[in-house]
């Protein structure tokens, strides 16, 4: 992702994967057959990624920095867990999201992928 990442926020821990951000925060992997993986690129913002998942996952500001700054660092992220079919929607939004206009050479959406566990 470009720029260069902003500070790292005072508890930078990444998510694990027993951790998933909803609109009500985490939910067990447990409780969910199915998850949305991230992938980083160079063509989208901490900014953009930050909006995205706070629209399309209703994950907080907080939180979204921190599935931005694990896919900065890690190349990937998991952002959603949950049934197929809530995977797939979440995964389709997220493909669909548009391009950064942030940047000139964002031409399209992040990629994202539904696993299963």
């Amino acid at each position: 992702m470009k720029p260069t990442p902003p500070p790292r926020p005072a508890d930078p821990r990444p998510l694990s994967e027993t951790e998933e951000e909803t609109g009500t925060d985490t939910l067990t992997q447990t409780a969910a057959p199915f998850k949305v993986v991230l992938f980083n690129d160079e063509e989208h913002t901490y900014d953009y990624v930050v909006e995205m998942l706070t629209q399309v996952c209703k994950l907080s500001k907080q939180n979204a920095f921190r599935c931005a700054v694990e896919v900065d660092l890690t190349g990937r992220t998991i952002v959603y867990y949950g049934s197929r079919k809530n995977c797939d929607s979440t995964c389709s939004r997220i493909m669909a999201y548009g391009p950064d206009h942030r940047l000139p050479q964002s031409m399209g959406s992040m990629n994202a992928e539904v696993q299963g566990h």
